[in-house]
């Protein structure tokens, strides 16, 4: 089918009441292109309905039509939403298509027998996530691509109907080709299949004959001599061109993208790709860009990706849904490994209006949609059945299980399946016993109030004891069984018994606690059995508002933390892309940085009794810059590799310490004054490494500094005060104001999880000396001209 974006010049409104006498659009309606996310236009908040989970931000009913002109009606008309959030219902001229309430897998609708020949045809969505359906900010409405799908005559190849298999590389590379061709025909065709890969000299024909109406799936077996392998250092990628042919003629083609490579899954080498034992060094993510909110876009992802993998990240696990068109792509291209997530919760809600709502009626569709987007992508290797699913401590929830499990292994057996357990949520009311078993009866009623993350937060010193408990032990046998790895979520203390106890138990730290990397990482080095580790989160969100925000006082940060936080500030990298000093430690932990790293502890609070959840590793941030503090005393964590660490102030020693190989973060403490502090590292006595950090000479001057490789799309500048040496100004939080040439979509914001805007406005606050433009494109080959201020400076440039 000839394939084509359909995203610009869709008109958009919020829906006041969806039993409204009048079908037309309103009158205010707004034209926009897509991807759009109608919920970012809301201002957060302190009374949101849905409070800190969607970061005070409410939802919406949204609206979004668009026209469609059709002379005469002689092939098939599809159209594809990659992402539409949510309970999305498709209406062409007034008549509904159909109805798609999840909010994260693809769907197809074939419009044909909906149309008009010679008229305008009203393509209309309308969404509805106005309830709180979502534990973290979801964004709303046709927040993806759309593309319009069309053939010349009724025998076409499906939409994405093309599915490539590697069945072996031994010296060669043998293929499976499987092409979903419709005949929507009234009558039998007798058609040719042609596929060959490009750039090769495999090709394959066969002929079939297809019944009137039929949905066939043709079956054809290529060999590729000399195949270049994908792995995450040699993403090389294919593409498989099919034709269709009817009596010598081309009635129709496609192609499909993919890499050759083959995983082999087992105890004594753990994960292979290609023959070769990989480790995971994984990250969570969730699917908001930040500044965008849920808007997806191709250069986005790609940035995403690319710094991850260069803070040394290989993996990622798209929590807690399905990975988008987008995503695959880019990890595709730059060489990511994917666990790729279906849900967040099966048959037992986790807010009012989830999913769990739909789950019994539409799991299959979805799984389905799942397997079919990730199919070709090589760097998918594991399908994540769930997250922090409760009644899988229940034989009824381990019969579900087993269900999904056996639905992706019908659909696509190249991969491995998981679940994210969190035993101690799969409990229950077992976790009552556990407690009085563990701490007594007296503990019961204050610690087992709230959710599962209040709980670990309050047990966090006792988690340990809570999870090895044997009745955990008895849990995990048999919520374990249906899948090949065991995804354990904040279960690190079981690593290295369950390992030894269960030869056979192939384990990934699904989701762990960011300061416990460097513990997790030697442990998953010491046994096959242990595949990888997972943070939460490699990059921050929007939503969960508070979890990694250090605080001295209550509302402050954390799970209690209060309006205008809105961010989750758990990320290693904030959400402008921004490496935080958890990302540098990771780095270390993963033995892939021989630099140590300088965070310094706010002097103003020094001696305060700090509130922090399990997830954060630091309060202090990368910088020497505190007027008015000379000669207070102050704290600086400092990460390091090897044995030791020395610290010097403006070249006097502050003493040498050792490291810790499972917690390399030691602190020191001294007087602040102005000047460089440098970390140096040694290892059994050898100088390995060291890292400088000083405080700025001259007044702080704003800077404005584009992104290279700019994509089709999107272009990244970066704003920040830096002294004239370049060094940043992380004390910096002044307002500016942008301006940008022409009608051009931007945003503006920071990292700072308690922002004073909602990233659509004109104007934000620099927040630790930097700030983020981002535009988006009028053309590829677009000339923009963009002005920044503050109250002292002005600074214009053209991109």
């Amino acid at each position: 089918m000839k394939i084509q974006k359909w995203n610009d010049n869709w008109k958009f409104w919020e829906i006041g009441d969806a039993f409204a006498l009048m079908w037309r659009a309103p009158e205010n309606e707004a034209l926009v292109n897509l991807p759009h996310d109608g919920m970012l236009a809301h201002e957060a908040h302190a009374q949101s309905a849905i409070g800190g989970r969607s970061g005070y931000r409410d939802g919406g009913h949204f609206g979004y039509s668009k026209n469609l002109f059709v002379n005469d009606i002689r092939g098939r008309y599809y159209l594809t939403f990659d992402g539409v959030y949510e309970n999305a219902a498709l209406f062409v001229n007034a008549q509904l298509v159909c109805r798609h309430p999840y909010g994260y897998t693809q769907f197809y609708a074939d419009i044909t027998d909906y149309l008009k020949e010679n008229a305008e045809n009203e393509i209309r969505i309308v969404t509805n996530n106005t309830a709180a359906s979502c534990r973290w900010y979801p964004g709303g409405g046709i927040y993806r691509d759309v593309y319009l799908n069309t053939s010349e005559g009724d025998v076409f190849i499906i939409p994405d109907g093309i599915a490539v298999k590697t069945l072996s590389i031994d010296g060669k590379a043998e293929l499976e080709v499987k092409t979903t061709v419709k005949n929507a025909s009234s009558e039998a065709k007798n058609i040719e299949l042609k596929a060959c890969i490009r750039g090769t000299e495999s090709t394959a024909s066969k002929f079939t004959v297809m019944a009137p109406g039929e949905e066939q799936t043709v079956i054809q077996n290529l060999i590729v001599d000399n195949p270049r392998l994908w792995s995450e250092n040699t993403p090389e990628l294919y593409y498989c061109d099919c034709t269709l042919g009817d009596e010598g003629r081309e009635i129709d083609s496609d192609s499909a993208r993919f890499g050759i490579r083959m995983l082999k899954l087992d105890p004594s080498s753990g994960l292979s790709v290609n023959g070769v034992s990989v480790k995971l060094r994984g990250a969570c993510i969730h699917h908001d860009n930040g500044l965008l909110g849920s808007a997806e876009y191709k250069d986005a992802e790609l940035r995403r990706v690319k710094i991850m993998k260069e803070a040394g990240f290989n993996a990622i696990r798209t929590s807690h849904n399905p990975a988008s068109r987008m995503l695959l792509e880019a990890c595709d291209e730059l060489g990511m490994y994917i666990m790729d997530e279906a849900f967040d919760m099966w048959t037992r809600n986790k807010t009012d209006y989830d999913y769990a709502n739909y789950f019994p009626d539409w799991w299959e569709r979805d799984i389905e949609a799942m397997v079919q987007s990730a199919y070709n992508h090589p760097s998918v290797v594991i399908y994540s059945l769930g997250n922090e699913i409760p009644e899988l401590g229940t034989p009824a929830g381990v019969e579900v299980c087993r269900m999904l499990a056996d639905k992706v292994k019908e659909l696509d057996d190249t991969r491995f399946t998981t679940v994210g357990i969190n035993a101690v949520f799969a409990a229950g009311d077992e976790l009552i016993d556990i407690v009085i078993d563990l701490l007594g009866p007296e503990e019961v009623e204050e610690k087992t109030k709230g959710n599962v993350n209040q709980f670990l937060t309050l047990m966090d010193k006792n988690n340990g004891r809570i999870v090895t408990h044997d009745r955990i032990s008895k849990l995990l046998e048999r919520a374990t069984a249906p899948t090949d790895i065991c995804g354990y979520n904040y279960l690190a203390p079981r690593y290295l018994g369950d390992v030894e106890k269960y030869p056979d138990r192939i384990i990934v730290g699904s989701e762990t606690y960011p300061p416990e990397i460097a513990a997790n990482w030697n442990k998953v080095m010491s046994s096959p059995q242990l595949i990888g580790d997972f943070t939460w989160t490699g990059w921050d969100y929007i939503g969960e508002a508070g979890v990694g925000i250090p605080g001295y006082k209550f509302g402050e940060g954390g799970f209690g933390a209060q309006f205008p936080c809105q961010l989750a500030y758990v990320g290693d990298i904030d959400i402008t892309g921004f490496r935080r000093p958890a990302s540098y430690y990771r780095e270390i932990a993963f033995r892939l940085r021989k630099d140590p790293y300088i965070a310094v502890q706010d002097p103003h609070h020094y001696g305060e009794r700090l509130f922090a959840t399990p997830w954060v590793v630091t309060p202090g941030v990368c910088s020497w810059n505190h007027p008015g503090m000379e000669g207070r005393p102050v704290c600086i964590d400092v990460f390091s590799p090897g044995s030791e660490v020395e610290l010097f102030l403006n070249g006097q020693s502050l003493g040498r310490k050792t490291v810790d190989k499972d917690f390399p973060k030691v602190t020191f403490e001294t007087q602040y004054e102005k000047g460089t502090l440098k970390a140096v590292s040694y290892d059994n006595g050898s100088q390995i490494g060291e890292f400088e950090l000083s405080t700025p000479k001259d007044e702080a001057h704003l800077t404005v500094l584009p992104e290279e490789n700019a994509g089709s799309e999107l272009i990244y500048v970066n704003i920040e005060y830096r002294d004239v040496d370049g060094i940043l100004y992380q004390t910096c939080d002044k307002e500016i104001s942008v301006s940008v040439s022409g009608e051009r979509e931007f945003r503006i914001g920071s990292g700072n999880p308690k922002p004073d805007t909602n990233y659509i406005g004109t104007t934000t606050k620099v927040w630790n000396g930097r700030a983020q433009l981002i535009i988006r494109k009028a053309a590829p080959d677009d000339k923009v001209d963009i002005t920044v201020n503050d109250s002292n400076e002005t600074v214009n440039i053209q991109l």
